[in-house]
């Protein structure tokens, strides 16, 4: 299982619909099986999220956040780890949100 405690993550894309920026950065925190951060910048003056991670690195998630608009938005998430070259991770998301329009998306976090 890879140890997700400590990480600290920067999105590299995001698709259009996401509210997430690219100069934002999640620390991602873990005990035992449960992953959790929470994460401010761009549009997004607060969220949240936390996930069960699998065997393989997997991530179920769910986050909620509050927008600048003032806006309490939700969502589901499932990222998959790639173990690059130099030995850092990343994540490439497919997210969908459970309010709103209910679009979804997807976008890659790469460690730091």
């Amino acid at each position: 299982m890879i140890n997700y405690d400590g990480k600290i993550f920067r999105p590299i894309s995001n698709s259009e619909n996401g509210e997430v920026d690219l100069v934002m950065q999640f620390e991602y925190k873990q005990q035992e099986n449960i992953v959790s951060s929470t994460y401010s910048g761009g549009r997004i003056k607060q969220g949240q999220l936390i996930a069960l991670v699998d065997e393989q690195g997997h991530l179920d998630m769910r986050y909620h956040q509050i927008n600048w608009e003032g806006k309490i938005l939700t969502g589901v998430c499932r990222s998959t780890p790639e173990i690059m070259p130099n030995g850092k991770i990343r994540l490439y998301e497919k997210w969908k949100w459970t309010c709103g329009d209910h679009s979804e998306g997807e976008s890659i976090l790469e460690e730091q």
